[in-house]
């Protein structure tokens, strides 16, 4: 395993800290049901410090610590337990841990309760996540109030507490070259799945046969989970933003919108492609679709750095607008639209999100109320999109056309990259591909 890029994560992490203690916890397990669980997946946060994938850790970051104020890397994790490996599989064991993933300590995770307070004597902040777990919060304001007990023998406690993961929000939010390998691969992926999937479509079909077309595409290029549950909609079911029950008939005539993407060691992929079940679009499902790209291709073309997070979504908007009303789904000039939002009817959300190791991923939008400005290195999903549902004055040949547009962007010096070109998303191309079936 390379270790490089989490050591540095966690020395930029030290950097902003300055003085002071940093406490990452992973997420815990969690049951299903009787004595099942659902299958594991670490704190984003904690990963992103140490690529440790086993429950029951935690990693300590003292920052400023001992000569040349030079940090203090710790980790906390299960013991090696050779007669539960045989139920549950390898665990590394502090000792293993240390050198695998480049600690400078490595404890039992029995331990953290001992040695917290000593850890967090005489330091000026206490940085953690407070508000997310009550009994996480306990336990640490438990170990800063051991370390007040010892006041009268000249220790002090941490004055401050803050939140570990404003800071990390910063860190995360800009992705370095090793994580940008890896979404490129989850793309990758992701966007064999979905042609995979434009290829199986047949009307008589289910929903759920194209969601196991997906799953089965992710799992077999090494992907270890899809990263959200899938949205494969058909019909009328294309507009509903979160529909996930993926159990009805596909219905030659009607669209298919597939929300799918797999995630790879951490990082999530996140399209969306549109098309015809029977591989050809009518005049109105063209017309709504071609709209759709157009206001994609507006929105993907302001991603840039210096311009803002919102400048994608108001060219998005604005190309919608003009097709609304061209369609004569909507009245009145493009200006009135805009002001009075009437637009909304029809495309309610917003156009993007940051994207890493969360689908909705680390970060802030905005910064002392104004819209942040991207950088290069960011990647953000941008999906317009179009769901017309039946409402007086929609004529009939409209009613019910869902068409949303999806693709995982990366902000660079020159412009941006799109990661998931290669999922086919112009009229002439997904027919093509669906008449090759």
């Amino acid at each position: 395993m390379n270790t490089a890029p989490y050591a540095r994560r966690r020395a930029k992490l030290a950097q902003q800290i300055g003085k002071g203690v940093a406490i990452v916890p992973t997420a815990p397990e969690r049951t299903r049901n009787r004595d099942a669980h659902y299958p594991y997946r670490y704190d984003s946060y904690f990963y992103h410090l140490t690529g440790f994938t086993e429950p029951e850790a935690v990693v300590v970051i003292v920052a400023g610590a001992g000569v040349e104020n030079k940090s203090r890397n710790l980790l906390f994790c299960r013991e090696k337990n050779e007669e539960r490996e045989i139920w549950d599989g390898f665990r590394f064991g502090p000792e293993a841990a240390k050198t695998a993933f480049a600690f400078d300590e490595t404890y039992a995770i029995a331990e953290l309760d001992k040695r917290m307070p000593d850890l967090l004597a005489d330091q000026p902040a206490v940085y953690a996540h407070l508000g997310g777990d009550s009994a996480w919060d306990a336990r640490v304001l438990g170990w800063v109030n051991t370390v007040r007990e010892r006041a009268r023998t000249g220790v002090a406690a941490p004055r401050d507490i803050a939140d570990v993961h404003t800071l990390l929000d910063d860190l995360r939010l800009i992705k370095d070259a090793d994580e940008l390998s890896t979404m490129r691969r989850a793309a990758e992926i992701s966007t064999g799945a979905h042609r995979r999937a434009m290829r199986a479509a047949q009307p008589g079909g289910n929903e759920y046969q194209i969601e196991a077309e997906l799953l089965h595409e992710f799992r077999r290029h090494g992907a270890q989970s899809p990263a959200y549950t899938s949205i494969v909609a058909s019909g009328a079911n294309a507009c509903v933003l979160h529909y996930v029950s993926n159990d009805a008939t596909l219905k030659d005539g009607d669209l298919l919108l597939i929300d799918a993407g797999c995630e790879m060691d951490g990082y999530a992929s996140d399209i969306t492609r549109t098309f015809p079940v029977n591989g050809r679009f009518s005049g109105a499902q063209k017309a709504v679709y071609e709209l759709v790209l157009a206001s994609q291709a507006a929105a993907i073309a302001e991603v840039k750095a210096g311009n803002t997070w919102n400048a994608p979504h108001d060219a998005a908007v604005k190309v919608l607008a003009q097709g609304l009303i061209d369609l004569k789904l909507l009245s009145g000039s493009l200006q009135e639209v805009l002001e009075k939002e009437t637009y909304r009817q029809f495309y309610m959300h917003r156009t993007g999100h940051w994207l890493g190791l969360d689908v909705h991923d680390a970060g802030d939008y905005k910064r002392d109320g104004q819209w942040r400005e991207l950088q290069p290195g960011m990647v953000l999903t941008v999906e317009p999109g179009c769901y017309i549902r039946p409402a007086a004055g929609v004529p009939a040949e409209f009613v019910n056309i869902g068409v949303r547009i999806e693709d995982d962007v990366v902000v660079t010096d020159s412009g941006c990259e799109i990661l998931t070109l290669a999922a086919p998303k112009s009229v002439r191309d997904i027919e093509a591909l669906m008449a090759s079936r």
